[in-house]
């Protein structure tokens, strides 16, 4: 995966597609990720945003930039950047990018709140 505009972003966990079918988001705890493409212009606006919840909360990146790969179908995921805020392995929040804008601070705003106050 390559570069998200920021070394903070470019710090996060990254998950690919091994990570997907390992289970690994089955982890306990509350945690975000945030489905990113390297191609996406949004994506690489987002990505620095999304890091800055890296200093309160466990947040990744995960990685679609590959169009076949099953996250996309796992995850229903239509537009990237999408968040998605698991607990204890299960989707309990998500927000969805928006076609030709991508996600806004509102939207972080909203899932910083959420892994706030739970």
């Amino acid at each position: 995966m390559g570069s998200f505009g920021s070394p903070a972003a470019d710090r996060l966990e990254r998950l690919g597609a091994t990570a997907f079918r390992s289970g690994k988001l089955r982890r306990s705890g509350t945690w975000a990720v945030a489905f990113v493409a390297e191609w996406c212009p949004f994506c690489r606006a987002f990505a620095p945003l999304f890091a800055t919840l890296a200093n309160e909360h466990s947040v990744a990146l995960g990685d679609v930039t590959d169009l076949d790969n099953p996250v996309w179908e796992q995850f229903d995921i239509e537009v990237v950047p999408t968040v998605v805020v698991f607990r204890d392995g299960s989707p309990v929040l998500r927000r969805n990018g928006i076609l030709g804008e991508g996600l806004s601070e509102k939207d972080l705003s909203e899932v910083r709140t959420f892994l706030t106050n739970g």
